[in-house]
């Protein structure tokens, strides 16, 4: 039963994270990139 228990919770947590994640992409943030190209060395 507490193995169930932690198992719905682990998934809540995990599609919480994904939800965000996915919304986040959707609003133009990313995890790469922060937006602050004047400080960005990825590219150079």
């Amino acid at each position: 039963m507490g193995t169930a228990i932690v198992l719905i919770i682990l998934a809540v947590v995990v599609t919480l994270a994904i939800r965000s994640l996915i919304k986040d992409k959707l609003n133009g943030k990313s995890i790469s990139c922060g937006g602050d190209c004047k400080n960005c060395h990825g590219c150079h």
